[in-house]
């Protein structure tokens, strides 16, 4: 499992290097819940508490990836915790990842166990 400790106060960098450190992949974040065809990319200084539209993050919060989690489960989840809309793309940020795709190794073999 990786956990990802966030709250309003941090930048959307900040967000994005966590994310890089727990799973080795790209999150882009989005103005508002739209990640979809026309989304607005969040710039890399706004903080999180300006993005999430209708929902405070509060401090210390604590975001688990699980293994088995798939991108979409992960996408949905976050974006319902947090009002704030992600996709997960590749460690190089060149392309989204298919929504079926496993962020995470099943337990047995995942290795990931820090706190980001």
């Amino acid at each position: 499992m990786a956990k990802i400790q966030l709250d309003g106060s941090i930048s959307v960098k900040e967000l994005r290097k966590r994310f890089k450190e727990a799973l080795g992949l790209s999150l882009r974040v989005y103005v508002g819940n739209n990640a979809g065809k026309g989304a607005v990319k969040a710039e890399e200084t706004q903080k999180l508490s300006e993005l999430a539209d209708e929902k405070k993050i509060k401090k210390g919060s604590v975001f688990e990836i699980t293994p088995g989690m798939t991108v979409a489960d992960f996408e949905k989840t976050f974006q319902a915790a947090f009002d704030i809309a992600v996709q997960v793309a590749d460690g190089p940020n060149k392309k989204l990842l298919n929504n079926d795709a496993v962020l995470l190794a099943p337990a047995e073999l995942a290795s990931n166990q820090g706190v980001y």
